[in-house]
């Protein structure tokens, strides 16, 4: 594919849509500028009660519970995008005021240290510790120990992908299953995706700042763990099912596939889609019909891993 695919193959409609929406490459400089944003939150609503906690040692976490909730329902650890470096576990509460009521779900948000300031394995312990947390508390907090599964987008879905590794590794907290979403799984960028210039929303830029932020002194080596990027796990069996999507146009998308496929060949029940001429952050065009039939997709993979 030649880089200048990236903007032909775009799905029209989504075009038209984030046709006046840039990011720009993220650096140092910007960064800092792009954290002063307003941090929005849906707060407690009609649907859906929340609780903010702190999950040992000092991890925040949110609660969403949908009211009037009968027994021990499913649990779902959400973990934010932003390639390691930007978001808050605000951008979840979206998600849960539909997944609460609709899918009789509880689910907990995390806010994980981000990086550059916090580098690797400060996201993922922050993750393994909320994930520990809602075992212990999983009966209080009226979830069902048994159903609980992580979900993630972009740097999120790399963590849960992670997480998903680490849990089955350590064999302590079990997982039922992971929804991964346009999940960042690999840092060393040599896949044709990875390469393409103007990408919409991440660019290749973009995503080399954000590994280098995370990793630090790890980047560009061949000493980076499985945990820090899910790609690199050479045994990907015996993990829990699996939901993976992404754009036909995102610079993660081979990662994703190719992730996607080995998970199958390992035996892990896994369910792929490529949205065709959907970027990286399609959901930001949320009326179009590709971002409606991405919400349809997870929502029904969800359905059955929740019952």
């Amino acid at each position: 594919m030649e880089p200048a695919d990236a903007v032909r193959l775009l799905d029209p409609e989504i075009a038209r849509a984030l046709s006046g929406f840039t990011i720009g490459t993220i650096d140092a400089a910007m960064l800092s500028r792009l954290r002063v944003a307003p941090r929005p939150s849906l707060g407690t609503t009609d649907f859906v009660e929340r609780i903010d906690d702190l999950a040992p040692p000092n991890v925040p976490v949110r609660v969403h519970r949908p009211r009037d909730v009968q027994g021990l329902r499913p649990g779902i650890l959400s973990i934010h995008g932003g390639g390691f470096v930007l978001g808050s576990y605000d951008t979840d509460d979206e998600q849960f005021e539909r997944w609460c009521p609709d899918l009789g779900v509880i689910g907990v948000s995390v806010d994980y240290r981000l990086a550059p300031e916090t580098p690797y394995p400060g996201a993922i312990d922050d993750c393994y510790a909320a994930l520990r947390w809602l075992h212990e508390n999983a009966t209080a907090l009226g979830v069902d120990a048994a159903r609980i599964g992580v979900c993630g987008t972009s740097a999120g879905g790399g963590l849960a992908a992670a997480l998903a590794l680490m849990a089955r590794d350590r064999g302590d907290l079990p997982l039922a299953f992971q929804l991964l979403e346009a999940p960042m799984l690999d840092d060393r960028q040599r896949t044709p995706s990875s390469r393409l210039t103007d990408l919409l929303i991440w660019s290749k830029e973009t995503n080399e700042f954000a590994w280098r932020s995370y990793l630090g002194d790890l980047y560009g080596t061949g000493e980076v763990p499985r945990y820090a990027a899910p790609a690199r796990a050479t045994d990907l069996g015996f993990l829990p099912p699996a939901f993976v999507s992404v754009g036909s146009v995102d610079g993660f998308r081979d990662e994703c596939v190719d992730y996607a496929l080995r998970l199958n060949q390992a035996g892990t029940p896994t369910e792929l889609h490529v949205y065709p001429g959907a970027p990286h952050g399609y959901q930001l065009a949320p009326e179009s019909a590709v971002a409606r039939q991405g919400r349809r997709d997870a929502d029904e993979w969800l359905c059955r891993h929740v019952r």
